[in-house]
């Protein structure tokens, strides 16, 4: 079965049109009730639903109430919180399913849902198609019975839970005392805990894009948009700027000089002190097709492996698991410590950088700065993945790979979250690199 309502990363699209519609989310609350009631004999069954802090999450959320309760799941409402925070309270709560309410870096105007199993990853292939398969039947016959119809509570004290698991990953030793931080938040799930977090562990803390109102979640801000934070960072003479996302699973740093370290960086700093302290398992890291080669090559001149996947950190996190990796992520700022935790957690990745930074005294420049780009060049254009079967785009795209000749890489394919296809080539030569993708972008906008 093709999936056509899941994608990369869930479920995903315009609030209020389909598929983010009530009735959808009716249904799939009812489909993944049922998935993860285990059984037809009656058994109570725990789902935790949380949001970010969009507008149409008040829409959302009592649709999937509504939901899984009828399907006989009690549900525990958490509020707005970070995704990874829902991965962990999954858990910690002893839920057989996790529902996070969220488009992540997306606008306010799209929303999103996405789904965990009671071990806190994401679900399988096989289970959302098994979940999605069910969202299109008429599920009346399946629902519970009346007396076993699911309840719904708010569950008190989540942020606290959160900010005291984050913590936790670092050594009990270890506090930012002396650090200067700004951190924005992108007006999203992570405005509370995030600041929080840092100011208990002895840092000076200075807020941006902590003020949501429905509307503003990664607007002019967050770690897809960090001017405001480069601003900020030197106005308050600040030792480092952390750019979170809308739902905070993701992480962009800024140095103390307001220069941006992608996860690319953060990645190669956390794999090298890690194996420096002989915590780094599986002889290297996963990362995805999107990496750039600068961070492979580092790697193997520590005698490191980088395993790439395709676009998705779901995907990173499968072959972590298959192969015993426990440092994996995207170049976006998905960092996946498995050690820790089962998905991406912006806040806990900010904290390992935080702790090598203390660790080394050195500035954040200094420290995370492990190697030298590629040159590389990524760029989107709206059209439909059917504009791949062209022949002049075929050619142009067996071309760039002539033309690229073994020392760069090119990658195409189209975006599991916009209807856009994208555009990357890397290599040593940015003249060549920028005169490939724009070739191969002008086939594909010129196709049938």
């Amino acid at each position: 079965m093709t999936r056509k309502l899941f994608g990369t990363d869930g479920i995903r699209g315009l609030a209020n049109s389909d598929p983010i519609t009530p009735q959808i989310a009716l249904q799939v609350g009812i489909a993944a009730g049922l998935v993860f009631r285990k059984s037809d004999r009656f058994e109570r069954r725990r789902v935790v639903i949380g949001k970010d802090t969009r507008l149409s999450g008040y829409m959302i959320e009592p649709a999937l109430v509504a939901g899984c309760t009828a399907a006989g799941m009690d549900v525990f409402l958490l509020g707005p919180i970070p995704t990874p925070g829902v991965a962990m309270l999954t858990r910690s709560l002893r839920a057989d399913l996790g529902i996070m309410i969220s488009a992540s870096h997306n606008p306010y105007a799209d929303n999103g849902i996405k789904l965990f199993g009671p071990d806190g990853y994401k679900l399988s292939d096989d289970t959302e198609r098994e979940i999605e398969a069910l969202v299109a039947q008429d599920l009346t016959s399946r629902l519970a019975k009346s007396a076993e119809l699911g309840r719904a509570r708010r569950i008190e004290g989540v942020h606290d839970r959160y900010v005291e698991f984050a913590k936790r990953t670092l050594p009990r030793t270890l506090d930012l005392t002396g650090l200067r931080v700004v951190i924005d938040c992108a007006n999203g799930a992570g405005y509370k805990v995030a600041p929080d977090a840092l100011w208990e562990l002895g840092a000076e803390v200075v807020k941006i894009g902590c003020e949501p109102n429905g509307f503003n979640i990664n607007q002019e801000t967050g770690s897809t948009d960090v001017a405001a934070l480069r601003r900020k960072v030197h106005e308050a003479r600040a030792d480092i700027g952390i750019a979170l996302d809308g739902d905070a699973d993701r992480v962009i740093i800024v140095d103390e000089r307001g220069e941006v370290v992608d996860g690319d960086q953060l990645m190669a700093v956390v794999a090298a002190s890690w194996l420096e302290d002989g915590r780094l398992r599986g002889g290297g890291i996963v990362a995805t097709i999107m990496s750039n080669l600068g961070l492979e090559r580092y790697l193997n001149g520590l005698g490191l492996g980088l395993e790439r996947t395709k676009v998705g950190d779901r995907y990173v996190v499968e072959r972590m698991r298959a192969n015993g990796y426990n440092v994996g992520g995207e170049q976006s700022g998905h960092i996946i410590l498995s050690d820790y935790c089962t998905t991406g957690d912006g806040l806990v990745s900010a904290l390992q950088i935080l702790a090598v930074v203390q660790r080394l005294g050195r500035p954040v420049s200094e420290v995370c700065r492990r190697f030298e780009p590629v040159p590389q060049v990524l760029r989107n254009v709206r059209r439909t993945p059917a504009s791949l079967d062209d022949s002049r785009v075929k050619s142009a795209i067996a071309e760039g790979e002539g033309r690229l000749n073994g020392s760069g890489r090119l990658v195409i394919r189209p975006s599991g979250t916009e209807p856009v296809i994208r555009v990357m080539a890397e290599g040593d030569d940015r003249i060549v690199v920028e005169s490939v993708v724009r070739d191969i972008i002008d086939a594909i906008a010129g196709a049938e």
